[in-house]
């Protein structure tokens, strides 16, 4: 389903007053400070002006954006404050181990003093934030600006965590447990296997509760969703419409699909990054078309040494050729460093590389020899497999990944390792076993073909301006009637 009509496919030209002042204040994690930026950059092709807020080191290591946009996006570091048991330069959740990513929400939090500062001073027209300022939209509200809560996590994701009441504990829903996340939510009204596995749930059952000494995330969400004027979904209509349409009912609010934002390749590289691309594409170059599995699982995750040990052998079990970014630990605070399995880099040599430094993933992926991905399932990982084409295999470790690979199972556009449900273990055997199925085999013929189905609805770019084009409508809009009232 897209949008029957709308009058910003006929790109009027945009008058002075037309164009909006817009502050994106992503939370400290690059799965989600990246689709933050690949929407300010869309947002700016459209002439609007963009002012992206972060800390200094999180803005140095974001990618480098097209020069015909800088004129229009500016970069603003806000120093992050010092708080007690946040590891020294940690500004990101890849410099933390999990335990400690705690301590950068406690931190974050200070930033409300200075994120107000700056509404005040720049008066923007609207500010798109992330789940974590909580705080963020009275805050706009008193400052006479619209406010956006932008969600990175898919529709199926937001509905299945449910209504901002029982998000911010307003209303009890009976989901005490974490066995109570393992079924379908009763708001859920049409059948659907999203649901957590226990195994996942309990990983992140302390940000759910609130048991960790912050406030929880579900808390934060809950919050956001409640302050802001609109809520922005990285979702499309010809995805997931059931999830999009049951997610305005459950919030009471507008709710405004922005598209699925696959990365646009850049061209502009720096030297090293060339460099590094170099010596990948030349071992690229050498294997066969489609044979090499990709393996990589995020900014954030990081295998423990039994699933390092099992995914290992597991990969040397098929006899593909390989290509793995591995986290052998998260920041210099990590004190638990995952070792490979004595010999695997030597037997392997000759069929695979593993890299433990930053790897281009995009590049990667757009190589005709990768035939699969070894992926955690988180969002940004999946649009760039299918912008490219790869089938999908799915090792989830935390966060919402377990209900991301739900619902592309359901959809037949990935293939889970299997698991013991309890704890998460899973066996060498099963890892080559679902990596060779997905890759070659008969039986995942369908992983393959649905993948290269639905790579149009995910990537089309006519697709993308247009749910662009439809947000900044109703930005528009929102203000002229706000506007409207006031003068009354």
């Amino acid at each position: 389903m897209a949008f029957q009509t709308m009058e910003s496919q006929s790109n009027p030209q945009m008058t002075k007053d037309d164009k909006l002042s817009i502050v994106m204040f992503p939370w400290l994690a690059f799965g989600h400070m990246i689709p933050f930026l690949e929407l300010s950059k869309l947002i700016a092709l459209k002439g609007h002006r963009i002012t992206f807020v972060s800390t200094p080191k999180n803005i140095d290591r974001l990618p480098k954006i097209p020069q015909n946009l800088s004129p229009l996006i500016t970069f603003k570091k806000i120093p992050l404050p010092h708080v007690e048991k946040l590891p020294e330069n940690a500004e990101a959740t890849i410099d933390l181990p999990y335990d400690k990513v705690k301590y950068l929400k406690k931190a974050y939090d200070q930033l409300e003093q200075p994120i107000t500062q700056l509404l005040q001073d720049t008066s923007p027209d609207w500010v798109i934030y992330d789940f974590a300022p909580y705080w963020l939209g009275p805050i706009a509200a008193k400052l006479d600006i619209s406010s956006a809560y932008f969600s990175i996590f898919i529709a199926a994701s937001l509905c299945f965590v449910g209504p901002v009441q029982n998000l911010i504990g307003v209303r009890d829903n009976n989901r005490t447990k974490p066995e109570d996340f393992t079924v379908p939510p009763k708001w859920v009204p049409f059948e659907s296997t999203v649901a957590f596995r226990l195994f996942e749930i309990n990983r992140v059952f302390d940000d759910v509760t609130g048991e960790d000494e912050n406030v929880p995330a579900m808390y934060r969400m809950g919050a956001s969703i409640d302050g802001c004027d609109v809520v922005a979904v990285r979702s499309s209509y010809e995805f997931e419409p059931e999830w999009l349409q049951l997610l305005e009912e459950i919030y009471q609010k507008p709710v405004i699909p922005v598209g699925q934002l696959p990365p646009i390749p850049q061209d502009h590289d720096s030297v090293d990054d060339n460099k590094e691309w170099k010596t990948i594409k030349e071992w690229l170059d050498k294997q066969a078309k489609g044979s090499v599995v990709y393996v990589a699982f995020g900014s954030e995750a990081k295998p423990s040494q039994y699933e390092l040990t099992e995914i290992a052998h597991g990969l040397e079990l098929t006899g593909f050729p390989f290509f793995w970014a591995l986290r052998k630990k998260r920041g210099l605070a990590d004190t638990e460093v995952v070792e490979l399995p004595d010999g695997f880099e030597e037997r392997t040599k000759e069929r695979g590389i593993v890299c433990t430094s930053w790897a281009p993933q995009l590049k990667i992926l757009s190589h005709d020899s990768v035939g699969g991905f070894l992926t955690h399932s988180a969002w940004s990982s999946v649009v760039e497999a299918i912008q490219f084409e790869k089938p999908l295999i799915l090792l989830t470790f935390f966060t919402e990944q377990g209900l991301n690979a739900r619902l592309l199972e359901e959809k037949k556009m990935g293939y889970s390792v299997p698991r013991d449900d309890r704890d998460g273990s899973f066996t060498r055997d099963s890892v080559a076993d679902s990596v060779k199925l997905v890759m070659v085999e008969e039986g995942g013929k369908i992983y393959r073909d649905k993948v290269r189905e639905v790579k149009g609805l995910f990537v089309d770019r006519d697709i993308q301006d247009e749910y662009v084009n439809n947000l900044l409508d109703y930005f528009r809009k929102h203000n002229q009637r706000a506007r409207a009232q006031d003068a009354t």
